[in-house]
């Protein structure tokens, strides 16, 4: 059983490629900054789901205008990557907006305000019981 496959080093390759291309190379202002969070790979190596962030980007319409953006220049892109790799077979890139990141802020701020006012029930809870005896 392999745990680090050719899929997973074509995967990691494409990432850290496809961040310096993109970073390097794309000229579109409706880019801006963006993070390459995670690249999958298909077994047999011809499609390639990246999954992207961006900073500053808050609305949905944001976020699809930039995966248009993405999916148009995937041409532009895999050139560019098979250009500067000696892969054999470049994947063919499709682009989703990964949106873990600002799900664990939000989750990171729930806990925060629950374990909050769970200190304050406690602290209300204890100033009952000395009250009491």
């Amino acid at each position: 059983m392999k745990e680090y496959g050719r899929d997973l080093r074509v995967a990691d390759h494409l990432r850290r490629e496809l961040a310096t291309i993109i970073r390097a190379e794309m000229r579109d202002p409706r880019v801006g900054m963006i993070s390459v969070t995670d690249v999958r790979v298909s077994s047999d190596l011809t499609n390639a789901k990246v999954y992207v962030a961006g900073f500053g980007i808050d609305t949905q319409e944001q976020r699809h205008e930039l995966l248009g953006v993405l999916n148009k220049a995937s041409g532009f892109l895999r050139t560019s990557v098979a250009r500067d790799s000696a892969m054999r077979i470049t994947p063919h890139l499709r682009f989703y907006y990964d949106e873990l990141i600002e799900e664990g802020a939000r989750l990171e701020s729930l806990i925060n305000k629950a374990v909050k006012s769970d200190l304050q029930a406690g602290s209300t809870k204890t100033d009952q019981e000395k009250n009491d005896t």
